[in-house]
């Protein structure tokens, strides 16, 4: 059976993961750093792909740092938030993608989680690049590690302690119908 990605009800998810990934950056904003380590625009888009299915997690995890950039100057549209668009996109694209075809286990969650967040570095490292090379800075390997996953790591820790438990829960309270794409 064909999955209507684009029903009213993933159509209104997906405008409260933009909402929450425009919202949640707050907690963290006063104290940059934090932030960039958190990675808290991270989560939103990636339950997306996971909850909305691929399409919706590409188009939520490209439009949330843009929209939070012109709104709020934060983070920076050039480099940051462009590089974080691709990179975001990637993350809902994968997570729905993955967990859509994957086998229907349990441990399905956490390898699409873990598939989604490698895939979205690279991305991230691969635009980087190319915006670096466009304003005529350098990006070098070091660069690329820190910014990845060096800096990252609280981040990372953080989205493999919340988002498996949340969609586990969510497919537990029959949140997902059987057609709809999930990893279990």
């Amino acid at each position: 059976m064909k999955t209507n990605y684009f029903s009213t009800k993933n159509l209104v998810f997906a405008g409260v993961f933009i909402a929450l990934g425009i919202v949640l950056p707050f907690f963290t904003g006063q104290i940059p750093q934090i932030g960039s380590m958190l990675l808290p625009m991270h989560i939103p888009v990636l339950l997306c792909g996971f909850v909305c299915g691929w399409p919706l997690g590409l188009i939520v995890g490209f439009v949330t740092p843009l929209l939070r950039s012109a709104l709020f100057g934060m983070p920076p549209l050039f480099p940051t938030a462009l590089a974080m668009a691709f990179e975001l996109a990637a993350y809902g694209a994968l997570s729905g993608l993955f967990s859509r075809k994957l086998p229907k286990k349990v441990s399905t969650v956490y390898l699409s989680l873990i598939l989604s967040m490698i895939g979205g570095r690279i991305v991230w490292g691969i635009v980087s690049m190319i915006l670096s090379t466009m304003a005529g800075t350098l990006f070098t390997w070091q660069i690329f590690a820190g910014g990845a996953v060096l800096n990252a790591i609280p981040g990372i820790i953080l989205q493999l302690v919340v988002i498996p438990p949340v969609v586990l829960a969510l497919k537990r309270a029959h949140f997902f119908s059987s057609d709809e794409p999930v990893g279990i």
